[in-house]
C-alpha cells in the first residue's frame, strides 16, 4: 500500500526545477508500481536563492543552498531532496543520508563571450564573471593579465549581465546550460584537463531520512551505480581537506571498465600556489582512492589553503 504521496523538494530555479523533473522520471522508470500522481515536486526557497551579490562564503557557504530544504526532509514536509552535488556540504546532515545519484551529466565548464571570443583570444583586461575561487586561480594560471570579478546568480540572470556589459565574458558548467537548452550562447567548451571541475559537477545526487525505508529502497532503484562511484571518490577528497566555499579545490574522476582515475588540485588562499595529484585504483577501491588523494594534497599544501 503506497499511501500518501511522496514529496520531492528542490529549489525553485528553473535548472533546478528541471533536475527534480529528471529526478522524478528516473524514480518512476526505475520503480513501475509508482504512477505519475503518486510523486509531486514542491519548490523551496532557499538562503542561496536570496541572496545574489555576495560569495557564499560571506553569507554563509554552500549550505545555503541545501540547508532549507534537509529543514523541511528532517521536519517530513517532504520525502526526497533534489540537490545539484556540488553545492552541497561534503559532511551529510545528521539523519539523512545521500546514496542515490542519478547518471552524470557533463561535467565539463563552459565560457560565454561577448562576440563569441575564444578565452585565450580575450583583450588584455577583460571582464571574466566566475562564482568561485576556484573557477578564478584556475583562470589566472592560463591567463594572468584578465580581470575576474564575481558573478552570482541563476543562468539567466548570468547571461543577462553579460549582454548588459558588465563583463567581457562568463564561466559556467556546462550541464547547466545544457539543460536549459541555451547551448547556442557557448563560446567555448573547456575541456577537464584545462579546468578541473567542482567536485561532483554534473551529477544531481538525492536525499532522503536514513530511517526511511521505503524511499530508500525506492531511490537504491534509481541509482547510477558508476555515478555513485565517482560521487564518493570525488567527495572524499574534499572530506579530508575539510575546506569550505572559499577553498578552491576541483576534482574530477573517470571509470574505464574497472578502473577508476581521480585527479585534483588545490591552490593556496592566494591562489598563488597550485598543489595537483593524480592516480587510479579499481573501483572497488574508489572510496580509499578519494581519501588518499585529499591526504596528497593536504600534505602538499601544508595546511595553506583554508583560514
Amino acid at each position: 500500500m503506497k499511501n500518501k504521496k511522496i514529496i520531492i523538494g528542490s529549489r525553485g530555479s528553473k535548472l533546478a526545477l528541471i533536475y527534480a523533473e529528471k529526478a522524478k522520471n528516473q524514480i518512476l522508470e526505475s520503480n513501475p508500481e509508482y504512477k505519475i500522481e503518486d510523486i509531486e515536486i514542491k519548490k523551496i526557497t532557499t538562503a542561496g536563492d536570496i541572496h545574489h551579490k555576495e560569495r557564499l562564503s560571506e553569507i554563509g557557504g554552500k549550505g545555503l543552498f541545501s540547508k532549507k530544504i534537509e529543514e523541511e526532509l528532517l521536519n517530513n514536509e517532504i520525502d526526497i531532496a533534489v540537490h545539484a552535488l556540488k553545492d552541497m556540504p561534503s559532511l551529510e546532515t545528521d539523519g539523512l543520508v545521500t546514496n542515490c545519484f542519478l547518471k552524470r551529466n557533463d561535467p565539463r565548464e563552459v565560457l560565454i563571450s561577448k562576440n563569441n571570443i575564444k578565452f585565450k583570444d580575450l583583450k588584455y583586461n577583460s571582464i571574466v564573471g566566475t562564482s568561485s575561487f576556484r573557477r578564478e586561480f584556475q583562470l589566472r594560471n592560463i591567463r594572468n593579465d584578465l580581470k575576474y570579478e564575481l558573478i552570482r546568480g541563476n543562468v539567466d540572470t548570468r547571461i543577462n549581465k553579460l549582454n548588459e556589459e558588465l563583463y567581457d565574458a562568463i564561466i559556467l558548467s556546462y550541464a547547466g546550460i545544457d539543460c536549459l537548452n541555451l547551448n547556442e550562447h557557448i563560446s567555448e567548451i573547456l575541456s577537464v584537463d584545462e579546468i578541473i571541475p567542482s567536485a561532483g559537477q554534473g551529477v544531481i545526487a538525492l536525499q532522503c531520512r536514513e530511517k526511511d525505508k521505503k524511499i530508500n529502497k525506492m531511490l537504491k532503484k534509481a541509482n547510477h551505480l558508476n555515478t555513485f562511484i565517482s560521487a564518493q571518490a570525488e567527495r572524499n577528497v574534499l572530506k579530508i581537506l575539510d575546506g569550505d566555499c572559499e577553498t578552491a579545490v576541483g576534482a574530477i574522476s573517470h571509470i574505464y571498465d574497472k578502473t577508476i582515475n581521480l585527479k585534483a588540485e588545490l591552490f593556496s588562499l592566494d591562489g598563488k600556489e597550485r598543489f595537483y595529484y593524480e592516480d587510479s585504483k579499481n573501483i572497488t577501491h574508489a572510496y580509499e582512492l578519494g581519501l588518499e588523494i585529499g591526504e596528497n594534497l593536504k600534505k602538499q599544501s601544508s595546511g595553506n589553503y583554508k583560514k
